[in-house]
């Protein structure tokens, strides 16, 4: 089952993964990493489909696709 990890202390809460995820599981969390972005959160992390389109958008390798 694929999964995405969020390294939320690369997250700059730009929202490019969230508008890209065909499967609309990302958001913009409500706490903050230690650089005082809201990290991305994984809404449903069982409809990840492990396409990687949120990894490959992402410009600060935030995010991981394991499979």
């Amino acid at each position: 089952m694929p999964k995405v990890e969020v390294l939320a202390e690369r997250c700059k809460s730009c929202g490019l993964c969230v508008a890209i995820c065909p499967k609309k599981i990302l958001d913009i969390g409500d706490k903050a990493n230690g650089k005082g972005y809201y990290a991305v959160t994984v809404s449903e992390p069982d409809q990840c489909i492990g396409c990687s389109m949120c990894a490959t958008m992402c410009p600060d390798l935030a995010l991981e696709i394991w499979r």
